[in-house]
């Protein structure tokens, strides 16, 4: 294919549409709909087991839909097998023909699909400029580094021109350094050529720092979707607010609704909320560690009073756990030029962002 027609067909759009996968009695995708827009980056996100990497491979075509819809560019899929999808799939293990210099591997679709040679060795050379590897067409996979690899991955699935690119868990196999210079290295391919990807990881820091929009999955099921702020400032769900990061959740009660807002007693203190659906009555609220910090003298603002009971220096932050009379506090504290000593009794200040009633379900 050339560049000049894969200009042409662009970006695509992914949709599904009450789409169902069993395996026997059980459904691994349980009636998921959603839809990607063309050059956006979405995420499956959730923990093992939740249905997100058979969502991935039911676009893919390497899974085919019990019951459903499956559209790619507006076009029914559904039944499609994957050669017959336009789309390509980075696998987590990278899957790199080790006998093979890093030209070949890139080059090895386009070949096998039956471009000539040189062709194929000239596509391979520019996807690998793309991806910042020009100058390794001849080292072999284990001469290169994990972050390497990862790029020689990326290049070849781009070789294909897909309308549609997978990851699976593409940062894994990296250390924690690496997998933050990876992750940026993809989020900028996907803007610089205006992609349509969909990601899946575990990793919830992963998915904020990528997506466009996140897919949260649970039980087979999708918990939550929307932007990456959203979900993780107004989660919609316990789980959601306890699987998008660290997150303290306590009994509250709200005393009041109006205007849209909610005044919301935890402990001895008074907040006041979007009400995002609830009444007068008990409510559970959630507290993002870092929505708190600790100040030896009460603050002016809303604040709960507690005791030091654990502390940790982790070099750009304190972290704190804190008995208090509503619950064990978690508090990421920016302070670290004063540290509170364990034992000492301590007031917590509550930020205006990152405090939220989660919505009864």
């Amino acid at each position: 294919m050339s560049k000049s027609t894969a200009k042409k067909k662009g970006p695509a759009s992914v949709e599904f549409r009450n789409v169902v996968k069993r395996y026997g009695t059980v459904a691994a995708v349980d009636g998921v709909s959603f839809t990607i827009e063309p050059g956006t980056l979405v995420t499956l996100l959730g923990p093992s087991g939740c249905g997100k990497t058979t969502t991935l491979r039911l676009i893919a075509g390497l899974e085919i839909a019990t019951e459903g819809k499956i559209l790619i560019a507006g076009e029914d899929v559904t039944n499609l097998s994957a050669a017959d999808r336009d789309v390509s799939m980075v696998f987590q293990s990278y899957a790199l023909f080790p006998h093979m210099n890093v030209l070949d591997n890139v080059a090895y679709g386009p070949t096998v699909a039956g471009q000539p040679k040189q062709a194929a060795h000239d596509l391979a050379r520019q996807k690998l400029a793309l991806v910042g590897l020009k100058g390794y067409d001849l080292r072999l996979p284990s001469e290169l580094s994990g972050g390497q690899q990862q790029r020689v991955a990326v290049a070849r699935a781009l070789t294909m021109e897909p309308q549609v690119l997978l990851f699976d868990e593409p940062l894994s196999n990296l250390d924690a350094k690496l997998r933050r210079r990876v992750r940026e290295d993809i989020r900028d391919l996907q803007r610089d050529l205006n992609l349509t990807v969909a990601y899946v990881t575990h990793d919830q820091q992963e998915a904020l720092a990528v997506s466009d929009r996140v897919i949260v999955m649970s039980n087979s099921k999708i918990a939550q979707m929307g932007a990456p702020r959203d979900l993780y400032e107004a989660p919609a769900s316990l789980f959601v607010a306890d699987f998008m990061g660290d997150s303290n959740l306590v009994d509250a009660t709200v005393e009041g609704v109006a205007d849209g807002l909610a005044r919301v007693r935890v402990g001895d203190t008074t907040l006041e909320l979007p009400a995002r659906g609830a009444t007068k009555g008990p409510c559970k609220v959630s507290i993002r560690p870092e929505s708190l910090s600790v100040t030896a003298a009460a603050p002016a603002g809303p604040s709960l009073a507690g005791t030091i009971r654990k502390a940790a220096y982790l070099g750009t932050h304190m972290e704190y756990t804190l008995a208090t009379e509503v619950a064990e506090l978690f508090v990421v504290d920016r302070d670290v030029a004063n540290p509170k000593p364990v034992g000492s009794t301590a007031h917590l200040a509550l930020a205006r962002t990152g405090v939220s009633i989660v919505p009864s379900t």
